[in-house]
Formats: C-alpha cells, sequence, structure tokens
C-alpha cells in the first residue's frame, strides 16, 4: 500500500533511538522527509546517517523538549530546513519512576508540556498551508494501571491521551488530525525493558509471562502502525488511541 507520504516533510521528537528512531525511519522509508531530535547527540547523529542512507532529506539537532526555548528553536529550524511541516510525532518520556516530586516534574515537562509546547507551535503552520497530522506516543500505562509505582508516567500518558482527544475536535476544521498510539512493552537495545531484562531478569520474565501474545514488541511494530496514523491513507481516522501491545493491556485489567 502507498502510503502517499513520499515529499512530506515530519518532524520526530525524541528521535535518537528505540520507537522515536523507529518511527522516523518508518517516515523515511515511505519518502518522507525527517527531522529529529533527542538530547544525546552522538545517538541522534547515528539515527541522522542512518536515515540519510534513505535518499530523503534529514534535519537533526540536539534539543531538550523539556526546555521551550530549545524546543521552539528545533521546531523552527527544522521548518526552514525541510521547507515546510505536515506531521508532528511526539514521543520523548521522562520514563521517571516513583512518587517524588522531581519524577513528576520531569515527567509533566518532556512528555506532557514537551507535547504541549510543539502542538502549540506547528499547529498555526498546518493551518496555514491546509491541514496536517499530529501523533502523540502515549502507553498502555495511560489506559490500564499496574501495582508499579509509576505515579506520574500513568497520569500523564493519559493525560496525553485526552489532550489528542481534545485536539482532534478543535483542530479538524483545520484539516488537522491528531491521534494517540498506547505502545505496550517494547524491547530494544539500550531501552527501558532491555535494562531490566540485564538487571532484574526474573521481573522480566515475569511481565513478558502476561503479555497474551508471549513475548515483548519491537519498535518496528510500533512505527508501522504510527506510520500509517499519520499518512494520507488515514485520512478518515481522527482523535483515536491506537494501542499496540499484543494483548498486554487486556490482561492487566
Amino acid at each position: 500500500m502507498d502510503l502517499q507520504l513520499a515529499g512530506r516533510n515530519c518532524i520526530v521528537t525524541g528521535a535518537s533511538r528505540g520507537i522515536g528512531r523507529a518511527i522516523a525511519h518508518g517516515l523515511a522509508k515511505e519518502g518522507a522527509n525527517v527531522a529529529i531530535c533527542g538530547r544525546d547527540a552522538a545517538a541522534l547523529e547515528e539515527a541522522a546517517a542512518s536515515l540519510r542512507a534513505t535518499g530523503v532529506k534529514v534535519f537533526a539537532q540536539p534539543c531538550d523538549v523539556a526546555d521551550a526555548v530549545q524546543l521552539t528553536g528545533f521546531l523552527d529550524a527544522a521548518r526552514r530546513a525541510l521547507g515546510g511541516v505536515d506531521v508532528l510525532v511526539s514521543n520523548p518520556s521522562a520514563l521517571a519512576v516513583g512518587p517524588d516530586l522531581g519524577a513528576w516534574k520531569a515527567t509533566i515537562d518532556i512528555d506532557l508540556m514537551g507535547a504541549v509546547h510543539a502542538c502549540n507551535h506547528v499547529t498555526p503552520w498546518m493551518a496555514e498551508s491546509g491541514g496536517g497530522s499530529i501523533l502523540l506516543v502515549s502507553s498502555i500505562s495511560g489506559l490500564e494501571v499496574s501495582p508499579s509505582e509509576d505515579y506520574a508516567y500513568t497520569t500523564v500518558k493519559a493525560a496525553l491521551i485526552a489532550y489528542a482527544k481534545k485536539l482532534s475536535v478543535l483542530l479538524a476544521p483545520q484539516h488537522i488530525r491528531v491521534n494517540s498510539i498506547a505502545p505496550g512493552a517494547i524491547d530494544f537495545p539500550g531501552g527501558f525493558w532491555d535494562q531490566v531484562r540485564q538487571h532484574q531478569p526474573e521481573f522480566y520474565a515475569v511481565v513478558r509471562g502476561l503479555i497474551p501474545s508471549g513475548r515483548y514488541g519491537t519498535p518496528e511494530e510500533v512505527a508501522d502502525v504510527a506510520t500509517y496514523l499519520v499518512s494520507p491513507r488515514a485520512s478518515w481516522v481522527t482523535g483515536e488511541c491506537v494501542v499496540v501491545d499484543g494483548g498486554q493491556h487486556k490482561a492487566m485489567r
């Protein structure tokens, strides 16, 4: 299926590794130009080099999305480099666990306000050019709770789903679609579940046993869904939260 993304200009925040990087690659493989950011300059440049190998236009700039000035600077530079913005994917996460206020602040600043600032900045551009598509990366933790102490993570991921729904209604008259996705446990080198596998193998095995599909997911499986959702082929889909978890959140109920 041709997703009609060739030549589209896409921004993916938090794309130096894992799900964000896989989404950027999914877009690039469809012929879309891609701008990416992340806090790790070395990992970001490696991701950018891999994207350039696909032959599309690529822009990369280190950025801490918790810093609104840095974020808007990156978005402005991305727009200039690509020539416009058709798609925004907000992916970063603090992955802060625990009840302390530091975890709350980091999660709100990065996961939630990073998305809010980015959406506020790019939607006027999309409206001016006739429309666009926004995707917020949430989590199944925003749909069902678990016994873990991810207070802020769970709360903010639920907020992202609600925010996407609200924006979808408010921005529909401007032909801007807004959706969210809720991945389950996704394993990739250097990621959260990779660290759990190395340091808490028994817990890793317990979680895997709770996933009805019997395994952890991959970033590419999330990226395939994300790439479709932001594409023109999903033109009648807005305000939805699509779960990508192998049935995991069903088993959490």
